[in-house]
This record gives C-alpha cells, structure tokens and sequence, in this order.
C-alpha cells in the first residue's frame, strides 16, 4: 500500500507562482511513475504532469507545458509540481497519483493507470 501526502496549494494572482509537494509512503520510490492530476468544478479529472522516479523522463500536457516542471527527490521519497505563470484556468484541485509498477510513456496520462492516489489539494488562481 502506498500513501501519498499532497500540500502547497493555494490561493494566488494570475501570473503567479506554487509549488505542489506529493510525500509518498513507498520503499521502492525510485521505481515508481509519478503523476499530478487536476479537476476543476463540473469537469474530469485532467492529466498535467508525469515523471518516471527511476529515470526523471517527464511528461507534460499541452496546456501547462513551458509553465509548469515536475521533479522528484528520491532521498524524500517526494514528488514536486512548479506552477509558473498561473492563469485563472488553472484553478482546480490538484491530485498526485502514483503507480509502483512498469509504466510505457503513454501511461503517464491515464489516470486508470495509478493504482494509488491523494487527496488532492486546491489551488485557486484569481484574475
């Protein structure tokens, strides 16, 4: 069983920035595909970011790409999610999921894949 620990979300200006951390409860960490989630209000629940903890291949979706950077830090156990440039459409609250199996590149953005999830954190961007 893993756990998974979100914090860092927030209220912010457009234009502005957060960082997102994910504390993971697993001993195997650095073999695990990492990805942040968001859903906002009425909609599903959309990929933003993957990284594979045992190579650092990231992933990215178009509409945050150039803006947003997901890291991990083994030592910690821990996977972060940089919010740059935030727009009003970012606002959602964000989820880290984990999978601590294999992981192809297209898995990264499918949530089925992530066998493990937080509870997710709010991040609100206000014009």
């Amino acid at each position: 069983q893993v756990q998974l620990v979100e914090s860092g979300g927030g209220l912010v200006q457009a234009g502005g920035s957060l960082r997102l951390s994910c504390a993971t409860s697993g001993r195997t960490f650095g073999t695990y595909a990492m990805g942040w989630f968001r859903q906002a209000p009425g909609t599903e629940r959309d990929f933003v970011a993957g990284i594979s903890a045992s190579d650092s291949n990231t992933y990215y979706a178009a509409s945050v790409k150039g803006r947003f950077d997901i890291s991990t830090d083994n030592a910690k156990n821990t996977v972060y999610l940089q919010l740059n440039s935030l727009k009003t459409e970012d606002t959602a609250v964000y989820y880290c999921a984990a999978r601590n199996r294999w992981a192809y590149s297209d898995y990264y953005a499918q949530a089925d894949k992530y066998p493990y999830w937080g509870q997710g954190t709010q991040v609100t961007v206000s014009a």
